[in-house]
């Protein structure tokens, strides 16, 4: 089954050949080791290092930086093709390049940029990106942890949640470079939020605890972090105080759009196993694929799958790297993407039946992945509300 044939998903020969070249490294080194690596709740650092040698892992940042230079329709790419083997690295790949990387490229000081995108870009550091906390979550601007300046430094205190890439093994470790989000005052009743760049080794930064037992994604680590007068050099804030409004908003959008290409990835793998086992699979002297019920799941499943496909390509065609103030679409291809994939997931376990329900199949781990996509960048009810409340602005 030919799924490259269109301009609208390799719009040039760059595109086709990342997609090609990523393609074959997801099937002789990412497929291997997916199923054990979900098992055992481990993050293969090493492989995610391969990512740096192949000028992955900072896709969006320009050339001079250390980067690759290429646009967000690559960074859809990469996101489609490594989730059609391993959505959880892909979502450890998606929190280092889009959340931290990527933030840091539009964002950061050239003299922070110099410090951190070369050894971030080469895989010699491991970001990450902090904002979440345990009572606060979609309501981002209601965050507890804080940043107080005394003399040169900043002092941070609290705790973020739900970190990916929190911490990079089973030891604790943290991340070398943490994206990180704290309240620095208030301005006419609202909270003035910053940006600062905490490294590892700085006083006061630590791993609370990794969170183990996830439904899903459990080849990304999830850990706590924890700042207990946590000294970071004044050098280390991003722009002015107060001006991380602007950051995450900006970031949101390429987040959530290569969030939805990620959905796009569990699909795609989801309906070849289902369409390869129904036409192996005989029932009644026919293979199943002959039968209506099961012509249903598939055939509405290629049809869902190619619809969002079209949808998450074509907002990514009209992005930037630094966002483009669309935040309605961006919204939308999360809002439709997320729950389709969940849905051809639950469709190729149906299609399978027994089969489906045990790990040897994949798919009943695609679906236990596609649950988070529902649910991280922003729940679908976040992104009804956002869509809602954009397209009353128009009336």
């Amino acid at each position: 089954m030919d799924w490259q044939s269109l301009d609208l998903f390799n719009p040039t020969e760059e595109h086709k050949m990342l997609r090609d070249t990523l393609a074959q490294w997801v099937q002789s080194e990412l497929e291997p080791q997916a199923h054990e690596h979900d098992r055992e709740e481990k993050f293969n650092l090493d492989l995610f290092r391969q990512l740096g040698e192949l000028g992955l892992l900072g896709i969006t940042v320009p050339e001079v930086d250390g980067g690759a230079g290429m646009d967000p329709i690559a960074a859809v790419i990469a996101h489609e093709e490594l989730s059609v083997s391993d959505p959880g690295f892909a979502l450890a790949y998606l929190a280092h390049s889009m959340l931290c990387v990527n933030n840091m490229s539009v964002n950061a000081t050239n003299e922070q940029k110099q410090k951190f995108l070369p050894k971030l870009c080469s895989g010699e550091f491991v970001g990450a990106m902090a904002m979440s906390e345990a009572n606060y979550g979609t309501d981002a601007l209601g965050m507890e942890t804080t940043a107080k300046k005394q003399g040169d430094k900043y002092i941070l205190n609290g705790q973020k949640m739900w970190i990916t890439n929190g911490c990079v093994d089973d030891s604790g470790t943290p991340a070398d470079v943490v994206w990180v989000y704290a309240k620095t005052g208030e301005s006419n009743g609202r909270p003035q939020i910053s940006t600062f760049i905490v490294e590892k080794g700085m006083t006061g930064y630590s791993v609370g605890q990794k969170i183990m037992d996830k439904l899903g994604m459990r080849a990304s680590n999830t850990a706590e972090l924890v700042f207990d007068n946590c000294e970071v050099p004044a050098a280390n804030l991003v722009g002015e105080e107060g001006a991380s409004t602007h950051h995450m908003m900006g970031n949101l959008e390429i987040e959530r759009v290569t969030l939805a290409a990620m959905s796009l990835g569990i699909a795609r793998r989801s309906i070849e196993i289902m369409n390869k086992y129904a036409n192996e699979r005989k029932a009644f002297g026919k293979n199943i694929s002959r039968f209506g019920q099961i012509q249903k799941y598939i055939s509405e499943s290629y049809a869902q799958y190619q619809a969002a496909r079209c949808y998450v390509y074509d907002v990514a065609r009209k992005l930037k790297v630094n966002g483009t103030g669309n935040r309605i679409d961006s919204d939308g291809v999360k809002l439709i993407a997320t729950p389709m994939a969940k849905q051809v997931a639950d469709n190729a376990i149906q299609v399978l039946g027994g089969y489906g329900y045990v790990g040897e199949y994949v798919v009943e781990r695609l679906w236990r992945d596609a649950k988070l996509l529902e649910i991280g960048g922003g729940t679908l009810e976040a992104h009804q509300k956002n869509i809602t409340n954009d397209l009353a602005k128009n009336i």
